[in-house]
């Protein structure tokens, strides 16, 4: 058990790194890493797949509060916009765990895939939506994100690489985008984390399993990614941006294509 929970704290260190030097949610990395450590682990093929989805949101859950926190002191965080999108996020949450209930685990997998390979052309191109002319309304924003919570709940991420640009092409300024983003991110969590116990409680999964969340990851990956992120906040401000999104992109192309063609 030892050894498991040191891989797990590997890799919340790895993720947390790359969520401090990138901006982007550690779910995009604990996702694909945690099937991969489960398939080593020998995890039923049928559920690893959902247990690192909802081992992805349980741990968001925990992270993404110390974000918020620092949002909100420096008065970022736009509420009125959180509150609309939110009540579609809680709603999206829950009907994109079930969508994701329906899927066998390889279809899981492509999925993730082609996921990967977007946000990977995304960061190699440094593609942006162009601003458009007018601000949302509650309604649109409402549907916003329930769509950014179905899709969010199924991939196991906080939904930021969907929010920030979604945000920021309605006409919302960077700064205040992404800190509304990381609010937006807790609801995601918390509903999909939820969700995903409830729907497990009944299925035989792993010792230290709570519903589809696996503790012992749970565990390592939130001691040691909140730490790791600090350093990597840190590392953005002097290592080379363009370069290393270029490489991390490659990462992500790569986990793309373990899904797609090696699945």
């Amino acid at each position: 058990m030892l050894m498991v929970i040191a891989l797990y704290l590997a890799l919340g260190a790895f993720a947390g790194l790359v969520a401090g030097l990138f901006g982007i949610g550690g779910g995009l990395i604990i996702v694909p890493v945690l099937i991969f450590s489960f398939e080593a682990q020998g995890m039923p093929v049928e559920h690893l797949t959902h247990m690192a989805v909802a081992t992805s949101l349980a741990t968001i859950v925990i992270t993404s509060i110390s974000s918020v926190r620092a949002h909100h002191a420096k008065g970022a965080v736009d509420w009125s916009l959180f509150r609309s999108l939110a009540l579609g996020i809680v709603i999206g949450a829950m009907l994109g765990v079930n969508t994701a209930m329906l899927l066998p685990g390889h279809v899981l997998q492509m999925i993730l895939g082609v996921f990967a390979l977007l946000v990977a052309l995304q960061m190699a191109f440094s593609l942006q939506p162009k601003q458009s002319g007018t601000v949302p309304t509650g309604i649109e924003l409402t549907g916003a994100g329930g769509i950014i919570g179905w899709a969010s709940s199924i991939f196991g991420i906080g939904g930021g690489t969907m929010s920030v640009p979604y945000l920021t092409w309605r006409r919302q300024e960077m700064r205040r985008a992404v800190a509304t983003s990381a609010a937006c991110g807790l609801p995601i969590a918390v509903m999909g984390a939820l969700t995903n116990i409830w729907v497990g409680l009944d299925k035989s999964l792993p010792e230290w399993s709570l519903g589809y969340v696996y503790l012992p990851a749970f565990l390592g990956i939130v001691i040691s990614s909140s730490l790791f992120a600090g350093l990597g906040a840190r590392l953005a401000h002097k290592l080379p941006q363009p370069v290393l999104k270029k490489c991390f992109a490659a990462f992500l192309f790569a986990i793309a294509m373990r899904f797609l063609v090696f699945n």
